[in-house]
């Protein structure tokens, strides 16, 4: 109503090209499908020789939008608003840091990666430095995070992820938050922090639900691919799967496809887990799940006798590796490295790995290359030494959460001649509690009062108090008060929150 109000008066060239990205940004944020890049990227456009930084801006919100449809977009894609970016003017001043990410994953898709990791490396610093301005934190903190994880950055990721969610929660931009949070669960995931991430899950539903928004469970996902509970994580992944076909997020589906490898390589179903990995690697290769799919799709090929395939998926993995110097783009290539080239080379490749590991946020990744270490050894017939990597992979997956993986190796450790009872994690305060419960119980832990964690999550002040009777009930505690200490606060709370 206000728009078409605006129309019907007089109004110069960039204030109609105003109101034409307000419809854009409209259609954006609340469906996230396939048609907000086309309209996204015509606004900029339009603005190109009236307001070049307001343009450079729609630009970015126009890869934005092309990046949630992947390969779904209607007419105009990540390689469509790349090069059209690419073509753009200049800055007129200094770059921005959203200038440099602009530039940085233009290039990606135009010129390849090796022109574009430079840029994107800086992009990914600059977003994860707290002098960083909250306007440019709140509006593509979670793209900074992209570019994070093209050049394999974590702790980048964690810093820019953890700092949009603050400054979304802080200013009430429920619109942002419900992408930021997605993301940061993710990173806390990749970080082997399951109940953190189990917490972030409910608020990311509490704020969809809220704003009506359409953003696909992306951190749900990662979360259910790494603990691999199969009926859980298979029905996720199916619905996911209708619902951003029918809407035209392709690149949930991606992470879909690449979430199913993952449980299906855990399950040892290495053949089921091949398919639905070389699907996700090969959509959109310039995107980082497409290099974590390889990942996946190298270790299926190996245990089924591909060998070819294996190589090549090396060979492209290596191509997104190589540009960066991080601790963990170093791993997974040499993890890949030891398993396709089984030769003299090969366990020194599997101690680089986990030595580029030891002492990092990513549990997971070190779990897992313990395992297929210890794998290697057993079947090289050094039984006590497998025995160490197994237990070691073991008790990780078993502290984590990472259910299938466990199960896994300690298949294998059985195999070694080692008696091992089936066990999973120690039972935890936080086990107890549904996903809600939890994110109520560390907010109220971290000192909120009832109606600030109503706000939060979108719930009455008498609907949270509610929850806490629950969660005391099943805690065995009788006042919050108790609360810090039977939700200690971790390693990995500390570092964020």
């Amino acid at each position: 109503m206000l728009l078409a109000t605006a129309e019907a008066g007089q109004l110069d060239d960039l204030a109609r090209a105003r109101i034409d990205l307000i419809r854009a940004e409209g259609a954006f944020s609340q469906q996230r499908g396939r048609d907000a890049p086309g309209l996204l990227l015509r606004a900029a456009q339009t603005l190109e020789p009236l307001d070049v930084s307001l343009a450079r801006n729609t630009y970015l919100d126009a890869w934005s939008a092309a990046l949630f449809a992947g390969r779904l977009a209607r007419t105009v894609g990540l390689a469509e608003v790349s090069r059209a970016a690419r073509s753009a003017p200049a800055p007129d001043g200094p770059p921005r840091s959203s200038d440099i990410l602009l530039d940085g994953l233009a290039m990606l898709f135009v010129e390849g990666r090796p022109r574009a990791v430079p840029l994107l490396q800086q992009a990914a610093t600059a977003f994860g430095d707290p002098r960083i301005t909250p306007d440019e934190a709140l509006r593509w903190g979670w793209l900074g995070t992209a570019a994070a994880a093209t050049t394999w950055d974590f702790e980048a990721c964690l810093a820019t992820a953890r700092r949009q969610v603050d400054i979304a929660r802080a200013t009430g931009a429920l619109a942002v938050l419900v992408v930021a949070v997605n993301v940061l669960e993710q990173v806390a995931a990749f970080a082997g922090e399951f109940p953190e991430a189990t917490a972030l899950r409910a608020e990311a539903d509490a704020v969809r639900e809220a704003t009506g928004t359409h953003v696909a469970p992306y951190g749900a996902l990662t979360l259910a691919a790494f603990r691999g509970q199969e009926d859980e994580a298979f029905r996720l992944i199916d619905d996911t799967i209708a619902d951003a076909t029918t809407e035209g997020q392709g690149t949930a589906i991606q992470y879909a496809q690449w979430a199913k490898s993952v449980v299906l390589n855990a399950l040892g179903r290495h053949h089921e887990a091949l398919g639905l990995a070389r699907l996700a690697s090969e959509d959109t290769p310039e995107l980082w799940v497409s290099a974590w799919a390889l990942g996946e799709q190298i270790e299926a090929a190996v245990r089924t006798g591909n060998q070819p395939e294996a190589t090549a998926a090396l060979a492209r993995l290596q191509l997104s590796t190589r540009e960066s110097d991080q601790p963990w783009a170093r791993a997974v290539e040499a993890r890949a490295r030891a398993l396709v080239h089984n030769d003299e080379n090969t366990e020194a490749a599997y101690r680089e790995a986990i030595d580029a590991l030891t002492g990092k946020r990513l549990r997971p990744d070190l779990a897992r290359t313990h395992l297929l270490y210890g794998e290697w050894l057993r079947r090289k017939g050094r039984r006590n030494d497998a025995r160490s990597e197994l237990r070691a992979a073991y008790e990780a997956f078993t502290t984590i959460g990472m259910e299938a993986f466990a199960e896994r190796a300690r298949r294998e450790l059985l195999a070694t001649g080692e008696t091992v009872r089936k066990r999973t994690a120690a039972p935890s305060a936080r086990a107890a509690l549904t996903p809600q419960e939890l994110q109520i119980a560390l907010l109220v832990r971290d000192g909120m009062s009832n109606p600030e964690v109503g706000t939060r999550l979108f719930l009455s002040p008498r609907t949270v108090e509610w929850h806490l009777r629950k969660i005391f009930d099943k805690l065995s505690i009788t006042s919050r008060r108790q609360l810090p200490d039977v939700l200690f606060q971790n390693e990995y709370e500390a570092a964020g929150r």
